[in-house]
């Protein structure tokens, strides 16, 4: 039958099951609730009002996975609902957000171990309150996707844009610059081109843009695709689906040489927050416009 436990008044089913292992320190879905519920008074502001795709995995890593975008309806009463329009299909359907502690324990339990969020939120999903860069090394090794993360962060002065920065609890570092929601995704997505490849000319021996994993070579991956309508990103102290359980962390610009992707786990997230915050902690309040740095891109880049 496997154990049940109440964790922040949701019902855990199988809690003794194991989700992370043998490749690492064995990890329960009681385990995955309870930081779940540790961790939600620093998550739930990075993911309140966005749709989130359910990244679920039944067996535990090791076992088949699937998303979930659509919300179920069997879902409790305190889960909330974002209606979004599904653009390829000309339909609508509801999906979940992470709104309360209760639905972020809930989603362990029904080993969602990893939410993806929108861009987006429920206020206006068409237009983006955040702009990703996701810096993704194509070889092992820490120090190019590190200089590559540093140079992101550098463009963004250059543009006079506040960005955040944070590990993205696998294999590389994710900059977010958080947006006033005035420009569409259109208007978004054609800026994080222009800016990756104003940052490829810079270092081409570095840095590429191509999608393809067979014309990358040795160099670090600037994926700026997913600033597009309904795509996802891992948000804030996220768990992925990893030997070990590692978190996506917030840290500041001066951690990048020093903090590595993996870094902090469930075993570890909760300590850290506690002894240093949360380096995004606000991020709302520097919500900012593109038009300035649209403009200043375009002298940088000669067009």
């Amino acid at each position: 039958m496997g154990e049940t436990v109440r964790i922040a008044q949701v019902r855990i089913d199988h809690a003794d099951k194991v989700l992370f292992g043998p490749d690492g320190p064995p990890v329960t879905k009681a385990d995955l609730a309870r930081y779940c519920a540790d961790i939600a008074e620093a998550m739930l502001p990075h993911t309140r009002g966005r749709p989130i795709s359910m990244e679920r995995f039944p067996h535990g890593i090791d076992g088949e996975s699937f998303f979930e975008k659509r919300a179920p309806a069997y879902l409790p009463d305190f889960v909330h609902r974002v209606r979004v329009d599904v653009e390829t299909e000309h339909r609508s359907q509801d999906q979940v957000a992470i709104d309360n502690t209760q639905t972020l324990v809930y989603l362990a339990d029904q080993a969602c171990l990893t939410p993806h969020t929108w861009l987006s939120t429920a206020a206006d999903l068409e237009r983006p309150d955040q702009l990703l860069v996701d810096l993704d090394p194509t070889v092992p090794g820490l120090e190019a996707v590190r200089r590559a993360t540093t140079m992101v962060g550098n463009l963004c002065e250059d543009l006079g844009l506040t960005a955040f920065v944070k590990t993205t609890g696998s294999r590389g570092y994710h900059a977010m610059i958080p947006l006033r929601p005035d420009h569409d995704f259109d208007a978004v997505r054609d800026f994080a081109h222009r800016f990756a490849e104003v940052l490829v000319a810079r270092d081409r021996d570095l840095l590429t843009t191509a999608a393809r994993k067979a014309k990358r070579g040795d160099r670090v991956y600037l994926d700026v695709a997913r600033n597009a309508y309904a795509q996802t990103a891992v948000p804030p102290f996220a768990v992925r689906a990893r030997p070990g359980a590692p978190v996506s962390m917030p840290i500041t610009w001066d951690e990048v040489d020093t903090v590595a992707p993996q870094e902090f786990t469930i075993a570890s997230a909760a300590r850290r927050v506690k002894t240093h915050g949360d380096p995004w902690a606000g991020i709302a309040r520097h919500r900012q416009g593109l038009s300035r740095a649209m403009e200043r891109l375009e002298r940088l880049s000669g067009t």
